[in-house]
């Protein structure tokens, strides 16, 4: 019954075959009989034209394409030699405070457990008031408009069903008194909104300087749990990795305003150490808060797999982490710069394999911190 099956299944395939190539022929023929075409073409028949030079154009650019699915086959062989001979550990965004997965050679992965609950909540009592800014900002000062009643409404309604369910949440007595006056803040800021039935500047800026500091606070506390949290899984896991933690791979992932003093990425560095910054230890930006292990094993597999291409055809290992037409980009900018009497802006030239922080590094003058921030 098998070989039958598939005798059946091979010759569907090749009538299939067959009656697509004769409609490829009807329907792309030369144009001396594309005119004898049958009538049930006609919705689907039409001349094509494609000049010498249009045609090589577009042979030449299929290379660059083919290129892409050639490297996403061998970009499975890769992944799958990395992860056969050396550990990976990826640090991936959450807004339940991050989540760490470990592949070790020949294992099942291992995912660490999640940052304590009282990490969201206190985030969570945080955003509410900020929150508050997406209700009233596009308002302000408008008591015509009072479109934004029937969100805060709402939003009041959930406001206090969490204060009189905060004392049954699992939180330290002193966070918990903290969190019940910045949400009671809240409640008290919309009442005097929706009694007023306006909005003014003068009062959400005083609100504001009425919560900041007990904002500082809990996010001071979260960001205690949070670090504190990681700290001893990856601690354990080098511990557990011994002597294989000196060839394990990291990645974890950031959008733009999260790069700068990435939490994921200092704890990483914290085992890691300096040396394998930009070269096992890597921060990967993306255009989203959260990416899937499956891409981030993607990403980390061709910046491995590219170095050795670099390594092969330019005699450099870490040529290939940077934009490959950077260093004579940067000398056209300057050239172009000087054609048009223009000085030229742009940052210190740094050799391939640096290993300096992937976020800004450079001191100066101004806050760098919330407890800076008066």
């Amino acid at each position: 019954m098998l070989l039958r099956g598939n005798m059946l299944k091979h010759s569907l395939l090749k009538r299939y075959a067959c009656a697509t190539t004769a409609l490829l022929l009807l329907g792309l023929g030369s144009t001396a009989t594309a005119q004898n075409a049958p009538s049930f073409m006609g919705p689907i028949e039409g001349r094509t034209t494609s000049s010498p030079a249009e045609t090589a154009t577009k042979n030449v650019l299929a290379l660059n394409s083919m290129m892409f699915e050639l490297y996403d086959d061998a970009a499975k062989v890769f992944q799958a030699n990395i992860l056969k001979n050396h550990p990976v550990i990826l640090g991936l965004f959450t807004g339940a405070g991050g989540r760490f997965i470990l592949y070790r050679p020949g294992m099942a992965p291992l995912e660490a457990p999640s940052v304590p609950i009282v990490y969201q909540l206190l985030k969570s009592v945080g955003h509410s008031t900020m929150a508050l800014t997406e209700i009233v900002a596009p308002y302000l000062d408008n008591p015509d408009n009072q479109s934004w009643r029937s969100a805060m409404s709402a939003y009041r309604a959930r406001m206090k069903a969490a204060v009189d369910g905060l004392d049954a949440t699992p939180m330290p007595a002193d966070w918990r008194d903290n969190s019940r006056v910045i949400l009671e803040n809240n409640i008290a800021f919309m009442d005097d909104c929706l009694t007023k039935g306006s909005i003014s500047s003068a009062a959400l800026q005083e609100f504001a300087k009425k919560q900041s500091p007990l904002l500082k606070r809990n996010i001071a506390w979260a960001a205690q749990t949070q670090v504190g949290h990681w700290m001893k899984v990856i601690g354990d896991w080098k511990t557990m990795l011994g002597s294989d933690w000196d060839k394990a791979y990291a990645a974890s992932n950031t959008i733009y305003v999260a790069r700068q003093n990435n939490i994921l990425f200092s704890v990483l560095a914290q085992y890691f150490g300096p040396e394998a910054i930009n070269h096992r230890l890597m921060l990967i930006e993306t255009i989203s808060f959260t990416s899937t292990p499956e891409d981030m094993l993607t990403s980390l597999t061709r910046i491995i797999a590219d170095r050795s291409v670099g390594a092969l055809f330019f005699g450099n290992y870490y040529l290939m982490d940077y934009e490959l037409m950077g260093g004579d980009a940067r000398a056209a900018v300057i050239a172009e710069d000087e054609k048009r009497g223009m000085k030229p802006f742009l940052p210190p030239a740094v050799p391939f394999g640096s290993k300096q922080w992937p976020t800004l590094i450079t001191p100066g003058p101004g806050p760098t911190s919330l407890a800076d921030v008066p």
